[in-house]
């Protein structure tokens, strides 16, 4: 905004089932959500044409109603798109993000050169898209939040009030998440906002409808796609390491384990430990 662009920023977790029912349906959404925003005073189902496929209604949607008409570059913002990573559809739509870049990229001066893409995410992308040249997350300028120590939780805990009373609260927080910024800022919030206590989040936090329950069920979705990692998996679950160089790329690149070495690797965090136990 200092520097006059337009900025918009789409929440994907306000979206409901309904809006996630179909790609097309998903396209109106994301559309209608940005025209919102911009004050546009054309709506999308107006000028969408069933006769064409939904990713070309939406590409010329962004394209004539949006990009050609901005006198000035759109910054937009997409957050918790982990929420695409369990659809059937969210490969294409990863794909159609990813082609803008690259129309960028060819053609500073066409209109794509004036859209700028911030897309935010919790779950890593190695594990839900297969064929990474059409993926939007190896491109551009990536900013990788490092999980927090037991320091950065204690300043995040005063700042939401203290819902952790002391220091052995904080340890026993760390050990549960082990830092994972989107499940420390979620628990925190939890707590804070719903005056509840650490043993009483503790006790349902790895549970199917528990408060990380979204979370956790999107990496059980995934793994169910792949049977040859999610054997990897239960090795690791079972103290064995993992056979090969690859299967620990993946799992580490996922967020799912950590370590140094194939036969020095362990699940990211106790939260996971306990549910991937359970179902796996």
């Amino acid at each position: 905004r200092e520097r006059g662009a337009k900025v918009a920023l789409t929440d994907f977790q306000k979206f409901n089932a309904c809006h996630l029912a179909d790609v097309n349906s998903f396209y109106l959404s994301l559309a209608e959500s940005l025209a919102d925003q911009l004050d546009l005073d054309v709506l999308p189902a107006d000028v969408w044409d069933e006769r064409r496929g939904p990713n070309v209604n939406f590409e010329r949607f962004i394209r004539k109603e949006v990009l050609d008409h901005m006198h000035a570059p759109l910054v937009w913002g997409l957050d918790e798109v982990d929420r695409l990573f369990s659809c059937p559809f969210g490969s294409e739509v990863f794909g159609l993000f990813r082609s803008w870049h690259n129309e960028r990229a060819l053609d500073p001066e066409s209109p794509w050169a004036g859209l700028t893409l911030c897309i935010a995410y919790a779950t890593e992308a190695h594990l839900f898209i297969s064929d990474m040249n059409q993926s939007p997350f190896n491109v551009g300028t990536r900013l990788r939040l490092d999980d927090f120590d037991a320091s950065q939780i204690e300043e995040l805990n005063r700042r939401y009030g203290t819902p952790l009373k002391d220091s052995t609260d904080i340890a026993h927080f760390h050990q549960l998440l082990a830092g994972h910024p989107y499940l420390v800022r979620r628990g925190l919030h939890e707590m804070a906002s719903r005056k509840t206590t650490l043993q009483e989040m503790t006790v349902k936090a790895d549970k199917d409808d528990g408060l990380f329950g979204d979370h956790l069920r999107r990496i059980l979705v995934v793994l169910a796609k792949d049977p040859q990692l999610t054997d990897v998996l239960k090795g690791v679950l079972a103290g064995k390491g993992c056979p090969d160089p690859e299967s620990f790329y993946r799992l580490r690149s996922a967020g799912l384990i950590e370590g140094t070495s194939e036969q020095a690797c362990r699940p990211r965090c106790e939260l996971y430990r306990r549910f991937l136990q359970r179902h796996l």
